[in-house]
Parts: C-alpha cells; structure tokens; sequence
C-alpha cells in the first residue's frame, strides 16, 4: 500500500489544491498523511471539514521539512505501507499522477522515482532531474540534454527532490529514515536519494509522472526577491537558506567521493557565497 505524507505549516489554500487534485486521481490505491506542524490560519478545521479521508498527524511547529516527513513515514509504516511518497502541499498532480508512478514501481521495485516537474503558471517543463559529476561539482541538466520526443518514460539520475518522491519500504529498511539532525531541511531529500543510491537502489526521473509546481513561492526564490544583509545570511545558514554552507558541507561529506572532496568543498562555497547575487 502506497501512503503519501505532505507535510504542511500554513498555505492552506495550496493544500487544498493538492488534495483535490489526489481525489481525482485515476488510481485511489493509496491513502495521504498530512503532517500538519503547528498551523495558524485554519489548516486543521479546513482539513477536518474537507477532507475526512486524511490522517492528520501533529507537529510542535518545530519540525521542518525533514522531521516532519519523517514523522509522516512513521505512521505510515505504523499503518503497513509498502511504498511511501513524499509530496509537497505546494504542488498539483496530474490525474495520472499515482497510476504513473506505480506502474513503473511495479515494474522497477527496488527503484526510488521522482516526477516531471512543469510550472503550474505556464506548463512549461522546469525540471526534469539531473546528474552531478562529483569531481568537478558540475550538473548535468536532463531538460537541456533531452529532446521532448525523449522526454518519456525512466531516466537514471544521481538524486531526486522531496516533492513527489516515491520510496519503497525496502529502501527505508536499509537505510532508514531522512537525516533530520544534519539536514533539517534543503538537501535532506537529495542526500538520501543519494544515501540510496550508494546503496544499491536507483534514482529513476519518471517523465511519464507529472506534477505542475509553483517555483516562485520557494524559500530560495523568495529569500532572493528582496536581497539584504539579513537576507544573505539567511541564504547562507539560516535553516531556510537555499545556500546553506552547514548544510551542503553535510551533504558533501556524506555524498561525495574522498578524492574528490576538497575541491567539491571549495568550488560548492564560492558558488554559495556568490550564488545569491547572481539569481
């Protein structure tokens, strides 16, 4: 059984839009867990009124991205899921958005899935994977690269984000849970897509899954709309912040190969630092 955990702190109208848009899903074999940390504009009444189908599970307000998925992946696993999907509230799936990715679950069961990701503005592709070569710290971009008749069916990536991650339990039994001491929120979904990896389970891009996303109302797109000194330090370690150097120096320690690692360090700081200026 496939449960999907989206953990939500206010924007109850981008919830609302998300979980409508998993009513209409072609396939129902699923059931969703919103973790709802601490929410003050009426997530809990709007959630209790429109959708009693949904487990709520409490957060203290404290909980960031990563611990609160991982208290959603403990009630799941609690309720006997064989497959858990992250998923942001911030987010609209396709009507064969489920039915997409368990097919291809099905047919690649040790495999770790992401989605096609299209701007809910325009409909336009913005992102669709990418791989990095650890030695030089340079990414590859799979939308840059790939015609649109390609644009179909699985691609091999090195890690996928959180928003409409699918994660099968055999994965989670070997390597547990999302790193919520180191990575309390950016980067925890691409470090265990790559923990995983490591491990044996590939990182598939599904272009037949798609997800229509709203890429200016992310943290790091709003932290860099009104720049300041506050603003920058924030980028760079708040645990909001796009940037973070904690943070990345985590994910690089973890991730990246020995030989390699002074020399992803440096050039990942000087982009950080100079990052913030330059989008």
């Amino acid at each position: 059984m496939l449960y999907i955990v989206i953990p939500v702190f206010n924007r109850k109208e981008y919830t609302r839009e998300c979980l409508l848009s998993l009513r209409a899903q072609t396939n129902q074999s699923f059931r969703t867990i919103v973790v709802d940390d601490g929410s003050t504009d009426g997530t809990d009444q709007m959630l209790a009124e429109e959708f009693p189908e949904v487990i709520v599970v409490k957060g203290d307000g404290n909980l960031f991205w990563t611990a609160g998925v991982n208290l959603g992946i403990r009630r799941a696993l609690e309720l006997g899921a064989t497959r858990v999907m992250t998923l942001n509230n911030d987010v609209v799936t396709d009507p064969r958005f489920v039915e997409q990715m368990l097919l291809d679950a099905e047919r690649n069961p040790n495999a770790v899935l992401g989605a096609l990701e299209l701007d809910a503005a325009t409909g336009e592709p913005i992102y669709g994977g990418e791989t990095l070569n650890f030695r030089t710290n340079m990414r590859r971009d799979l939308l840059e690269v790939l015609p649109p008749e390609k644009r179909t069916g699985l691609h091999e990536v090195t890690y996928l984000p959180g928003r409409g991650l699918l994660i099968p339990k055999a994965v989670i039994d070997k390597i547990g849970l999302f790193d919520e001491k180191r990575l309390p929120h950016y980067l925890a979904d691409f470090d265990y897509t790559s923990v995983a990896r490591r491990n044996g389970f590939p990182n598939y891009l599904n272009y037949n899954a798609i997800l229509s996303t709203y890429p200016e109302e992310s943290g790091q797109t709003l932290t860099r709309k009104h720049r300041s000194l506050k603003g920058y330090y924030q980028h760079l370690f708040g645990i909001r912040g796009g940037g973070n150097m904690v943070n990345f120096t985590h994910f690089a320690l973890k991730n990246c190969p020995a030989p390699y690692l002074p020399y992803f360090l440096l050039n990942g700081y000087a982009r950080r630092v100079v990052g913030y200026f330059l989008h």
